[in-house]
């Protein structure tokens, strides 16, 4: 006989208890289905090294960066962002999995904290393959083992402020389709930032619609711990651009729970 998750019971838990518990199970599905994380790798791996091939020698004319360097946080950025259990949650709320816990003692808050949790262990467990080829390629932090840890941190941040839109449409629509579709708001917000050229060598209004584009501050301030060194206020611009998007994605989140809760007692 299966042992539930959580017991029918109620008995005084902590929320760390239920935030581990909710994590954990989602960390165990996650063998079950290897093809979202093998994709995650493959899809930057490939970008990053054709990207490499083609602007490469264009990029070099008008800097003496080297691109490979230039075009990691790129490549981190596209394997961290969408790695979310949105998809399993909707199936969790189609096939009423979700309203059974919503009938258990464990805190409202917790079962999407909890998910994001391990998204965001899976964060970081995705940024060393794509390190792995950019140590192969010759790139060095100048900044050491210890700025390595701060892009790792980085990363695993923007990956966990993302990963809250995903959620908020699964739990508001409880629909695949809409899941995908959240995936897509990502590639105007990449495309239209210096990811893949230097910002200086932009366009003049493709130039001035990255200078507000919060992605952009995410990506220097990754790179800068790469190529330049520690640069207190490039590093305090990507926080702040971490802290704003998260701060609304994570509100958008909890409120959707707050409807779905709602609609299952």
């Amino acid at each position: 006989m299966t042992r539930p998750m959580f017991s029918s019971v109620r008995r005084p838990t902590s929320f760390a208890h239920d935030l581990f518990c909710v994590a954990g199970r989602a960390l165990r599905q996650m063998p079950r289905d290897p093809v979202p994380v093998v994709l995650a790798v493959f899809v930057p791996a490939f970008f990053y090294t054709t990207n490499i091939g083609m602007f490469a020698n264009l990029v070099r004319q008008g800097t003496s960066v080297s691109y490979k360097a230039f075009l990691v946080p790129m490549a981190i950025a596209f394997a961290v962002t969408g790695t979310s259990r949105a998809p399993v949650l909707v199936t969790d709320v189609a096939g009423g999995y979700f309203d059974r816990l919503c009938m258990t003692p464990v805190r409202r808050s917790a079962l999407i904290l909890g998910m994001m949790a391990a998204d965001t262990l899976l964060v970081v467990l995705l940024c060393f393959p794509v390190l792995a080829i950019a140590f192969g390629l010759g790139v060095r932090f100048t900044t050491g083992p210890a700025g390595i840890a701060l892009f790792l941190a980085f990363a695993a941040l923007w990956g966990l402020a993302f990963t809250g839109i995903p959620y908020a449409i699964a739990l508001k629509t409880g629909s695949p389709a809409a899941i995908s579709a959240s995936y897509g708001l990502f590639f105007p917000l990449f495309f239209l930032s210096d990811a893949v050229v230097p910002r200086h060598e932009l366009a003049g209004w493709y130039q001035a619609i990255a200078s507000y584009n919060p992605i952009t501050y995410l990506v220097e301030a990754l790179r800068s711990l790469i190529l330049v060194g520690w640069q207190p206020w490039t590093l305090a611009k990507g926080a702040i651009a971490l802290g704003a998007l998260g701060a609304v994605s994570l509100a958008a989140a909890l409120l959707a729970l707050r409807g779905r809760t709602s609609r299952s007692r």
